[in-house]
């Protein structure tokens, strides 16, 4: 094994072990003593976090093109109306009111957490959805999926715990950019770029031990689901978390049809999917590849009748929207999903390297069982690999909608 991908291994035991990630959602870990609350630390003058450009994956995301009001887009713009929110609508048009619901839900976080930190005080937005052309080239305002913000008192000594607030409430990228202002930004709501991962949409189906099948939101820690083993048999596996979960979110997947049998598997972009060049491949020789390179004419797994796996011939691939994104994990790190047989990983193009980066993550729930019920969004263990993922591995590891692009 290359040393990078020996340390990025290593380095995923030490995090499962670290005190401070040691619980898995809201609640506490049995046995561990009741910690103080964790202080907040304001961000510095010119200090982004997290600690990425803007516009790349592991912030908010690429620019998907500007947001006019007679735009087909528009209706993905929602208005705020909080009255815990002061919006300066210089223009008297209500656009900084106007922005996507990731950016509406965050904001309302926020406005929460600036109240309680100051009381008295609230929550002031200076720029929301721009349609006036005031911002730089493909800024993020244009999608509605940025703001800038102040304090009403625009007290400038608190802006830097304003902005460490506006990063604990949730945008994906928060920048103290000025002695004015904090620009925050979020993630697209229906394109892959929205992920960290790669998913499925809530409503495809995963089949049960007992033969039953069961929508992917509705899983439970536990439940057995169809995967396939390391020996590319079929066999039924412990679903374990969700490596991300966004019910709401409205996301750009791939399709991709079969023939004989007639399948149908909707996934991101970046999820890796076993395919072969022919029909005529053992089980395990299909290579797992990124979906977004599938074509017609490869070769899919997809379960057959008498519990056996079989190849079946792509015969189109299409793009299509869909509510809910959700990214299941099995012990064995596949799932068949809607009858094709999908790796439980995205991004990085190797499943062994993949499987064995979650061996920690697999053994902490042999020890302490499953926890309670799981929050919405990215999967502490699967974020934090990703961010050293970043660090050891090089950028063509990456699917390319992972790698950082250059700000404009």
């Amino acid at each position: 094994m290359k040393p990078a991908r020996l340390l990025l291994l290593l380095s995923g035991c030490a995090l499962l072990l670290a005190p401070a990630v040691r619980g898995c959602g809201p609640g506490r870990v049995v046995g561990s003593r009741r910690r103080p609350p964790r202080k907040l630390i304001p961000l510095a003058y010119k200090q982004f976090s997290p600690n990425v450009p803007e516009k790349t994956l592991g912030a908010s995301g690429r620019y998907e093109g500007k947001i006019a009001r007679n735009s087909e887009r528009f209706k993905e713009l929602t208005p705020n109306y909080n009255p815990d929110i002061i919006f300066k609508d210089e223009e008297n048009t209500g656009a900084d009111r106007l922005m996507t619901q990731r950016c509406k839900d965050r904001l309302n976080s926020l406005a929460i957490s600036v109240m309680n930190q100051w009381p008295g005080v609230k929550l002031r937005v200076t720029e929301g959805w721009d349609e006036d052309g005031h911002h730089s080239e493909e800024s993020l305002h244009y999608e509605g999926r940025a703001v800038d913000i102040t304090t009403s008192d625009r007290d400038r000594n608190k802006y830097g715990m304003l902005a460490r607030l506006a990063v604990e409430a949730g945008f994906d990228w928060v920048y103290y950019e000025s002695k004015a202002h904090i620009h925050c930004s979020v993630k697209s709501e229906h394109s892959a770029a929205a992920k960290t991962g790669g998913c499925f949409p809530g409503r495809a189906l995963a089949t049960l031990e007992d033969g039953a099948q069961t929508p992917l939101w509705a899983l439970r820690p536990g439940q057995r689901v169809l995967a396939m083993d390391g020996a590319g048999r079929p066999t039924y596996s412990d679903f374990l978390a969700f490596l991300d979960k966004e019910p709401r979110a409205l996301t750009t997947f791939h399709v991709i049809e079969t023939r004989e049998p007639p399948r149908r598997l909707v996934l991101t972009p970046t999820h890796l999917l076993f395919v072969a060049e022919n029909a005529s491949a053992p089980t395990t020789h299909f290579r797992p590849i990124f979906a977004s390179l599938v074509r017609p004419g490869h070769f899919v797994l997809v379960a057959a009748g008498g519990g056996s796996l079989q190849p079946a011939k792509v015969v189109g691939v299409r793009d299509r929207r869909d509510v809910g994104a959700y990214a299941p994990l099995t012990r064995h790190g596949t799932l068949v999903v809607d009858g094709v047989v999908a790796s439980c990983f995205a991004l990085v193009q190797e499943q062994q390297l993949a499987q064995l980066a979650f061996w920690p993550l697999r053994l902490y729930h042999s020890l302490v069982g499953w926890p309670g019920a799981q929050g919405d969004g990215v999967h502490w263990y699967s974020g934090l690999l990703y961010r050293l993922g970043r660090l050891l591995l090089p950028p063509d590891s990456f699917h390319p909608l992972g790698v950082p692009r250059a700000e404009s």
